[in-house]
């Protein structure tokens, strides 16, 4: 491992707004984008800072209970680079978003501040992911059929707060979706994984919360119990008056909707401004987007366009004349094809995670 540093790829303000160690994407720079999020305007969610590894001295250490004849670390099976792309290839397109995304928003529409980077909603980016099934190098190393849980960790530096040092990122991860579809990938948007995104290679969860796709990934220990860490049972977990006392394990984002359009926007009155944001579901497709541009007194049905898939997300459009001057506020609220629609408000969690109300956009008609 080489130097490190807080972020390597350049932050521009006209497309980033920046959070010390983690990156915004800016949703209004995005209107002349397709349907996947370039590597350059990717979101950038780091605990400490992007790690430089050189791709000829990485190795991939999988280990534990849960592998044949293997019962620990020091007994570990390794994959190198060269190894891991020679094995049979696989892509998918898949959203990944912080499970932050949106805690902003708790303070802002509903009254309840929550600790954490404050993320509007542009924690969130779609790429098309390149690499090897993780089921691939599991039965290639010998897992078990009693195996229950794997536990992948990264390379970047030990997470330390408030003086105690966490040791480096880790989540433990049901086999039954480390066999499903995850994805180790090393290749992002028909490119080498940028630093910022976990080059050499990252795990991609399609359909969970973005921690479950670990950065760096360094190793991954197979287990035949349960697996714990921080990252499961401190924080990313649903915690508050509304939840058990334990709190509610975090796996799948919700439903949201966003605008691709600046926070308080100045549109002009008596010309048509088209309206365009996209929508997207850790469970299913979406079924139908509806904008309303009068604080949600009425609703129009949005024009979806594109893929719509579930891993994935819909663009949507909306043309709007506006014939009154003034503040508005412009309302998008999806409902995906297992009839989850998103709320006007969310019950408030400690940790500021998964808020996915409707997001109340403020925009000014002028003229």
């Amino acid at each position: 491992m080489l130097s490190t540093s807080s972020i390597v790829k350049p932050l521009p303000p006209e497309w980033f707004v920046d959070h010390d160690t983690n990156a915004e994407m800016r949703w209004d720079a995005t209107a002349d984008l397709g349907y996947r999020t370039p590597n350059e305007r990717f979101f950038v969610r780091n605990h400490t800072a992007t790690p430089r590894i050189d791709a000829k001295t990485w190795r991939l250490r999988v280990f534990g209970s849960g592998l044949l004849g293997a019962p620990g670390i020091e007994q570990a099976i390794e994959f190198d680079y060269r190894q891991l792309r020679s094995l049979p290839g696989y892509e998918l397109e898949a959203v990944i978003e912080c499970a932050g995304n949106g805690r902003r928003l708790f303070a802002q529409q509903q009254g309840t501040p929550a600790p954490g980077t404050p993320w509007t909603v542009g924690a969130v980016g779609l790429a098309r992911w390149r690499g090897v099934r993780l089921a691939e190098v599991l039965n290639r190393a010998g897992i078990r059929g009693d195996a229950v849980e794997i536990m992948p960790q990264g390379l970047d530096a030990n997470y330390v707060e408030d003086g105690v040092d966490h040791g480096h990122v880790r989540r433990p991860l049901p086999v039954g979706k480390a066999l499903d579809d995850t994805l180790l990938a090393f290749e992002m948007n028909g490119e080498p994984l940028p630093p910022d995104h976990g080059y050499p290679v990252r795990l991609v969860v399609p359909g969970w919360v973005g921690v479950a796709s670990v950065k760096w990934l360094g190793q991954i220990e197979v287990a035949n119990h349960s697996l714990v860490s921080p990252w499961n049972s401190t924080w990313y977990r649903m915690t508050g008056p509304d939840y058990p006392p334990e709190g509610s394990p975090l796996t799948r984002p919700a439903v949201k909707s966003v605008f691709q359009l600046a926070w308080d926007a100045c549109v002009p009155a008596s010309a048509v401004t088209v309206l365009t944001g996209r929508s997207w579901s850790g469970s299913a497709p979406i079924r139908q987007v509806d904008v309303s541009t009068d604080g949600g007194r009425s609703w129009q049905p949005a024009n979806l366009r594109g893929p719509n898939r579930r891993d994935g997300w819909v663009r949507w459009e909306l043309p709007w004349r506006p014939t009154r001057s003034g503040p508005h506020t412009l309302l998008a609220r999806a409902v995906d094809e297992n009839d989850t629609r998103q709320p006007d408000t969310v019950p408030f969690n400690e940790g500021g995670y998964l808020f996915w109300a409707v997001v109340r956009h403020p925009v000014t008609v002028v003229g």
